[in-house]
């Protein structure tokens, strides 16, 4: 009898070892994968949860763990940010006007969960914020007029080597000095300060602001030629590429990859830079610039907000999503599931910015 006794007790508790070991499991390995919002929710599920999702170093881990798309802001300059979620039980900020910030602002540019905001007071301060935990940070005043609308990209790749966000903020901004020339101007977190680059770019036209990607430290934006403008932040050198025109195509980054999307038919096609230097090489080479990966089809299909309108039914493609309008009505698309939501209208004609829920701290 003592032995079978003995013997019900070891399996209970091998049993409750293994309990605790699945718990341990999901509390280290599981958590740091999901987004702010519902990790905020799990707070309640016990104290040591809430003790681990509010400590510094879970919210370093899970900003190098979680990376996917989880809505975006809408701006305007004629009213306050909004947030569309892609699912609202899963994502969302507390405050998506932004009024935590000492003025109001519009948004520029984001990267993993950080946005670059402006002010629109005084002369228009930037301010780089994560929405999620309100903690933000003023820049001091660059060298340059950016201009009223300026071409920024904002980069910021996780590290677990670095628990403070290191960032940088790139500005094309056409030169006050050289005729037809674009100059770049560099914010470091690192080093706390501006700085112009050393080089002049011609004939590129004017640079299409929120239209720039970042991908390996090379940064793309549209211009008005319909051809894209690249700088080398290591090498700080410009060239110009051949592109697929900034009015019915949009550029993202896939596999590590800059791609351009565009809209087509019932569907959207999607290219990948293959070869960056064609415009060197001899006429009539066969090297294309562009590789064709993917054409999907889309059910309900884009189309234009209203007929002859110049503005693209294609809003957002990177990564895993694509983001697109039908008449006023906004649906995404997730190339890993392949399953497509409807998220929302489209209340008023803005600009979606990318969010990321993250708990990165600045």
């Amino acid at each position: 009898m003592d032995r079978a006794r003995r013997a019900k007790e070891l399996v209970a508790n091998k049993n409750s070892m293994i309990y605790m070991d699945l718990k341990d499991i999901v509390k280290d390995h599981a958590l740091p994968f999901l987004p702010a919002k519902s990790l905020f929710r799990f707070n309640g599920v016990c104290k040591d949860w809430k003790i681990q999702i509010r400590s510094p170093f879970f919210a370093h881990k899970q900003s190098t763990s979680f990376s996917d798309v989880s809505g975006f802001f809408l701006v305007s300059a004629s009213t306050v940010p909004s947030f569309i979620s892609i699912d609202s039980m899963a994502y969302g900020v507390p405050d998506p006007s932004l009024k935590f910030l000492p003025e109001p602002v519009d948004i520029r540019a984001s990267s993993n969960g950080l946005l670059c905001c402006q002010g629109r007071e005084g002369y228009k301060a930037y301010y780089i914020c994560n929405p999620v935990t309100k903690q933000w940070k003023k820049l001091p005043k660059p060298n340059a007029d950016h201009g009223s609308d300026p071409a920024l990209v904002l980069i910021f790749e996780p590290s677990l080597l670095s628990f403070v966000a290191e960032y940088k903020l790139v500005c094309a901004f056409p030169s006050q000095d050289f005729e037809n020339g674009h100059e770049f101007e560099i914010y470091s977190s690192k080093e706390g300060s501006w700085r112009i680059s050393g080089e002049i770019f011609y004939g590129s036209g004017s640079v299409v602001p929120r239209s720039g990607v970042s991908v390996n430290d090379i940064i793309y934006w549209y211009a008005s030629s319909g051809r894209i403008l690249v700088f080398d932040l290591k090498m700080e050198r410009a060239q110009l590429l051949y592109g697929h025109g900034y009015y019915d195509s949009i550029l993202g980054v896939i596999d590590g990859k800059l791609c351009s999307t565009k809209a087509q038919g019932t569907g959207v096609t999607i290219s990948v830079l293959s070869n960056a230097y064609t415009n060197t090489m001899q006429m009539h080479s066969s090297v294309k610039a562009w590789e064709r990966k993917l054409t999907i089809n889309l059910t309900p299909a884009p189309v234009p907000s209203t007929a002859g309108s110049s503005t693209g039914s294609l809003l957002f493609a990177s990564g895993n999503l694509v983001l697109y309008r039908c008449g006023s009505k906004l649906h995404s698309y997730n190339l890993r599931t392949k399953e497509t939501l409807y998220i929302g209208d489209e209340l008023y004609h803005g600009t979606f910015v990318p969010h990321v829920n993250s708990l990165v701290e600045i």
